[in-house]
């Protein structure tokens, strides 16, 4: 008997095999956060703890089990004697009557007058409970250890740690009740008010600028403002570190030792002020990208009409620019509010002394491991922004701005005053920038920044060698560029990967169809909303022990960064793949499905040769990412597989300039080699559309010239 399958089973086993990636590494560990949120880890109550540590006895054998309690009970020390016996006492359900605060020696004569006074029962089932109790309180890690193999890695965790867990709010109501987390989320609010405000302010007068020619060389100001967009988070706050910090070029060197005007310890950029300059600093370009889309679709023939009517230039700017440009405006709030609320790398490098969220979410997961208080603040994150959102969606809701028209530049050019002070903006802001990179490049390539500017190659691997820098305080962190190669490596594997599944995500949407199609296509957008902490921590949780088996653990291995960098950035390539596919006539697929093509034949004759730049895009933008993204691989790197970004941080957090600036010279160079080859692809594919329709045009038939009958 030979099965029927369906005819189009290899599209229905694509679509699962899809769903099931989106669902696994997207929804998955989004889903975790949220769970471990709930999670409240508490110590247990004596009788809990004293079950759990006789079930653990249990598993040793009779003999062995006597000798051992015996051994570890007559091996209590006076102190432990006097806890142990106010334990037995719990257990046996007496009350302890003396001082439990005095001092031990006060405290073991009181416990012999208190047995004195106990009737025969109840000092025989104190005396009982004795040995359980000293082993529960002081041996619990070393019986751990005996029946690890019989309890498995909870029953192990559980016993050793003496806490259990349960599900709760106390995580989330820790940020009203915990002084410092209270005072971190004020401060963490503050900043993000205060530097998306200033970076949309910017980022709009830098784009109207642009796009009404009010800005001197306005294609090389775009282009300029947009460099930190393939660097390395951190490295506007390394720069601003060694233009500005105790030891910076300008307050160090120049005004403190060259014109002793101020005390360089003392007065720097350190502080909530410098974290705002810098973020404003990374983030503009992000604000510059969505404000510019909206300039350049506007119609400036609406503000002609209100010029010639009489309206002035700020009248202009208040009833036509910025009502059509509020769409853009709200956006680009929303997204800088949520850079600057979730930004750890600036706070930590700069803002030493101001506790935010995102440095502690930091701390919790490096340092104490508390992935549950970790969990809850990323949700936390989320808050702001959705009341952000919300509340600029409600702002002006029954006004609606739309031009029927096309995008059209305004023949109006801005007075001298503006163009004056648009034109010193943009300059200042571009200056600004070009000493970002002129201070990495110099840093780069100086033995010591702000004492020793003697040239050398030594951090790039060239010339004196570690020991010829040991006496310049740099010793910390990692010298080599094997992070570097890293980083190469596990970009260039993430790419291709990203890309390929990107596709056929979009092929399962546009071509396919199934039940849910808009589902899976929302899936792989989920990371574009959400701060890349909540996904790397998501991650951690998900798969530290995923099914609770450790076998299956990805923590520490080169496959969980790869997974990570692909699906994060996953998003991009899904949406060139989508805009494609809906350009192109599906005509062309089911032609060749009539002539007896397969699957795998249609896809990689047919729909791949046509969605080449949309690979490309895809892959080449998540290797990018994989190259400069810190927030969520932070939590993912080890011992074995250390990432470049990472490592900037670690060296910029210790003070080690030189190297930081070398990785990140080194990383530019390769994203920008990559930035460059992506806009070639957008370029020449938006040529050959550009032909397409003029070929298409070129051929349809010109009714003008057909005779009236």
């Amino acid at each position: 008997m030979t099965l029927a399958f369906p005819r189009r089973w290899p599209e229905l086993v694509l679509t699962l095999c899809v769903a099931v990636a989106l669902g696994l590494f997207i929804l998955v560990p989004i889903a975790s956060v949220l769970g471990e949120s709930f999670v409240v880890s508490a110590p247990m109550t004596p009788a809990r703890l004293a079950a759990v540590t006789s079930g653990a006895l249990d598993r040793l054998p009779d003999a062995e089990r006597a000798a051992t309690i015996q051994r570890w009970a007559a091996s209590a020390t006076a102190h432990e004697r006097v806890d142990a016996m106010a334990a037995a006492y719990a257990l046996a359900g007496v009350r302890v009557d003396w001082d439990r605060k005095a001092a031990y020696s006060d405290q073991a004569e009181a416990l012999q007058a208190s047995l004195r006074r106990l009737g025969t029962g109840e000092r025989q089932s104190i005396e009982r409970h004795y040995p359980l109790a000293v082993v529960m309180l002081f041996k619990r890690v070393p019986l751990a250890f005996k029946v690890r193999a019989d309890i498995g890695e909870d029953g192990f965790d559980r016993l050793r740690n003496g806490t259990e867990s349960h599900l709760g709010l106390d995580q989330y109501i820790a940020i009203f009740t915990d002084p410092y987390l209270r005072a971190a989320s004020i401060n963490s609010l503050e900043l993000g008010t205060i530097s998306s405000l200033l970076t949309v302010a910017i980022a709009l007068l830098i784009a109207y600028g642009v796009h009404t020619r009010a800005i001197v060389f306005p294609g090389a100001t775009r282009v300029l403002m947009l460099l930190p967009l393939v660097s390395p988070p951190v490295l506007t706050a390394v720069s601003i570190l060694m233009l500005f910090g105790r030891n910076g070029l300008v307050t160090h060197a120049l005004l403190d030792r060259t014109f002793h005007l101020i005390d360089a310890d003392t007065t720097n950029i350190y502080g909530l002020g410098g974290v705002v300059m810098a973020q404003v600093l990374s983030h503009v370009p992000a604000a510059l990208i969505v404000l510019d889309d909206v300039m350049k679709r506007r119609d400036g023939r609406l503000e002609d009409a209100a010029f010639g009517l009489g309206v002035g230039p700020f009248g202009v700017i208040r009833h036509v620019t910025l009502p059509l440009a509020w769409p853009g405006i709200k956006r680009a709030i929303v997204l800088t509010f949520i850079l600057s609320l979730t930004d750890f790398g600036n706070p930590l490098l700069i803002g030493r002394g101001t506790p935010v969220l995102a440095g502690i979410i930091y701390d919790q997961i490096t340092a104490f491991q508390n992935h549950a208080l970790a969990a809850a603040l990323c949700i936390w994150f989320l808050v702001p922004p959705l009341i952000l959102y919300l509340g600029l969606e409600s702002f002006g809701r029954r006004r609606r701005f739309v031009t029927a028209g096309t995008a059209a530049l305004s023949d109006t050019i801005p007075p001298v005053a503006w163009r004056i002070v648009l034109s010193v903006l943009a300059g200042l802001f571009v200056a600004v920038t070009a000493a970002v990179y002129a201070t990495m490049l110099a840093g780069a390539f100086v033995h010591t920044w702000g004492s020793d500017w003697t040239p050398t190659l030594a951090y790039f691997g060239f010339g004196e060698t570690r020991s010829a820098l040991a006496g310049t305080g740099y010793g910390s962190a990692d010298y080599s560029l094997a992070s570097v190669l890293d980083s190469l490596m596990i970009a260039a594997l993430a790419g291709p990967i990203g890309g390929l599944i990107a596709v056929l995500t979009a092929y399962v949407a546009e071509r396919v169809r199934p039940v849910g199609a808009d589902v899976i296509a929302f899936s792989s957008l989920i990371p574009a909303l959400l701060p890349g902490i909540v996904f790397g921590i998501g991650y951690i949780v998900a798969f530290n022990l995923p099914f609770g088996m450790k076998s299956l653990s990805l923590v520490g291995t080169t496959a969980i960064l790869v997974i990570n960098i692909a699906f994060s950035k996953l998003y991009v390539g899904v949406l060139a793949a989508r805009a494609a596919l809906q350009r192109y006539d599906a005509g062309i697929e089911e032609a060749a499905e009539s002539l007896g093509a397969g699957l795998i034949d249609r896809l990689t004759r047919v729909t791949l040769p046509m969605l080449t730049s949309a690979v490309l895009l895809g892959t080449l933008y998540v290797f990018v990412e994989g190259l400069t993204t810190l927030s969520a691989v932070i939590f993912l790197v080890s011992g074995n597989h250390k990432l470049a970004a990472v490592e900037i941080f670690n060296h910029a957090n210790a003070g080690e300039f030189g190297f930081a600036a070398s990785k990140s010279l080194i990383l530019f160079v390769i994203a920008a080699v990559a930035i460059a080859l992506i806009w070639r692809i957008e370029r020449s594919t938006g040529l050959r559309r550009s032909a397409q329709r003029s070929s298409r045009r070129g051929r349809e038939p010109d009714l003008a010239a057909v005779p009236a009958e």
